[in-house]
């Protein structure tokens, strides 16, 4: 599931890099935001897995259940954030950044796992 967060943020530094050339520095981190709001809560909840994968007693339904939805609840919130605090957010970019990382989950299929 690293590689997923590691190509989440690929496709955010990516689309910043594009929104860079066509809109400018405020394009830049309109996208970074949008990016990094999806990335960042799926790496913390990928983290937690991680930790949760070397107990003793194994990790549960419920527990994953939860974690997903605290994910989808900072994800929501951290995108309610970007656009109160930053007020000179370009909304294109900002989409461009989040579709970016929301689909680079379907990429991480490709990527070959050792066996």
């Amino acid at each position: 599931m690293h590689k997923a967060v590691l190509l989440q943020l690929a496709a955010t530094l990516l689309a910043a890099t594009a929104a860079l050339v066509l809109f400018g520095v405020r394009g830049f981190c309109s996208a970074m935001w949008g990016g990094l709001a999806y990335a960042v809560p799926s790496g913390l909840f990928v983290g937690r897995l991680w930790v949760a994968s070397f107990r003793k007693e194994r990790a549960t339904v419920t527990a994953f259940v939860a974690g997903e939805l605290l994910r989808l609840l900072s994800t929501a919130a951290l995108l309610v954030l970007a656009a109160a605090l930053y007020k000179d957010l370009h909304w294109g970019a900002f989409l461009i950044g989040l579709a970016l990382a929301v689909k680079a989950n379907l990429f991480a299929f490709l990527v070959k796992t050792r066996t």
